[in-house]
């Protein structure tokens, strides 16, 4: 259904007149009456974890998703998904999604990473858990796989929280520190090939702010934009993107 959709996506926004009679769909003299900005349609972006999703990436779309996992469970996706690309005659490049709680310090983020939760009683996670098992989504199962629904084993990877995905379906991790932290975290993320990171937190606004405030002086957005998709430094829908060298204030610390 996705790829038929694309399809048709795609050549209405190419400014076709599309005759289509799919298992799906079926569109006769479709039409837009406005043409896109952007030449020849807008940037698609797509997450999936099943092979069907991988192959309509690798097949259709501009820039592949994954949610929040251990970092070398996201290298290996970006090279599956890449050689699938590659075998298509495309590339695709790769974002990333993710919760973020940033504080002044270590201490103090890890604090509220556990106040988030400190309300949760585990009746209402088990059965959270029990809804997300009766889904067929692969994305979902991975995210549940990683804390087992148990609270003992949220930090699946350094300053990588799972907590959220206790009782949250969809994108259920958080990354947690001080801004310094954070901002390496993003940038081992940027190393395996991730470009753009969508992020969120609770209260969205608040943490926001702090994200802002604290972690972005730390990430190279003030270089030069280069010509290749992975050092582009804002997206075409205004999100972060990062570049092609570590933070300033990183290299500082490790020299």
């Amino acid at each position: 259904m996705t790829r038929e959709f694309l399809d048709i996506y795609k050549a209405v926004l190419r400014g076709e007149t599309v005759a289509f009679a799919g298992k799906h769909f079926r569109i006769e003299d479709g039409r837009l009456l406005f043409p896109p900005v952007q030449t020849p349609h807008p940037p698609l972006y797509f997450g999936g974890s099943s092979d069907a999703a991988n192959a309509v990436a690798a097949e259709q779309i501009d820039k592949y998703l994954t949610w929040g996992e251990p970092p070398a469970d996201v290298a290996a996706k970006i090279a599956y998904v890449r050689g699938l690309a590659e075998k298509a005659g495309r590339q695709v490049t790769f974002g990333i999604r993710l919760h973020v709680i940033v504080r002044e310090t270590n201490y103090e983020a890890w604090a509220d990473a556990d106040r988030l939760i400190s309300r949760l009683d585990d009746n209402t996670i088990t059965e959270a858990q029990k809804v997300f098992a009766r889904m067929d989504s692969v994305g979902q199962s991975r995210m549940s796989r990683l804390h087992g629904g148990r609270r003992d084993k949220l930090e699946i990877s350094p300053n990588l929280w799972a907590g959220v995905g206790l009782v949250r379906g969809g994108a259920g991790t958080a990354l947690v520190g001080d801004a310094a932290t954070v901002a390496e975290r993003i940038d081992e993320y940027r190393r395996i090939g991730i470009d753009s990171f969508i992020l969120s937190g609770y209260p969205h606004l608040e943490e926001a702010y702090r994200f802002g405030e604290l972690v972005l002086p730390l990430l190279p957005l003030d270089h030069e934009i280069s010509t290749r998709p992975t050092a582009v430094n804002m997206g075409p829908f205004g999100e972060t993107v990062a570049g092609d060298h570590r933070p300033s204030a990183l290299r500082a610390s490790q020299s």
